[in-house]
């Protein structure tokens, strides 16, 4: 199942990368993780990204890694306000290096990898605010 395709260690590496990524911005990350899409895999972290409220963050500049283990999908999604600042390629290219670690099997670094790159496009275009800035977000991973 999904929850056990990580180890407790992993889930922290993951959990890390996030807090360390969103240290230095006013971006938030989230990762989902569950076991099957039915549909099209963007319609579902669609529908994720809704249910965890991600688009309720201030700035419209939420992330979000959403993994369907068992059928061998994912999607990264970021919110309205990233995607304008964004380059057009830009999830395409986490996507691809993502999955060069996926399909050598090392889940949790092409997981923390994703994670660290989406974090320096948010650290450039929204950097952290030590006035008003709070975690919007929570950090762990969510299991679907």
């Amino acid at each position: 199942m999904a929850e056990l395709l990580f180890s407790k260690e992993e889930k922290e590496i993951i959990v890390a990368a996030i807090q360390a990524a969103e240290k230095e911005t006013s971006g938030e990350i989230q990762v989902h993780i569950e076991n099957h899409c039915k549909n099209d895999v963007l319609d579902r972290a669609a529908e994720v990204f809704e249910m965890l409220k991600m688009h309720k963050t201030q700035h419209r500049n939420a992330v979000l890694f959403y993994l369907a283990v068992a059928d061998h999908k994912f999607a990264i999604l970021g919110d309205a306000g990233i995607n304008q600042v964004v380059p057009d390629d830009f999830w395409e290219n986490i996507k691809e290096e993502m999955t060069a670690h996926f399909r050598q099997g090392k889940y949790t670094e092409g997981l923390r990898k994703g994670v660290e790159m989406s974090g320096i496009q948010l650290q450039t275009h929204f950097p952290f605010d030590q006035k008003g800035d709070k975690n919007e977000l929570p950090d762990e991973i969510s299991f679907g």
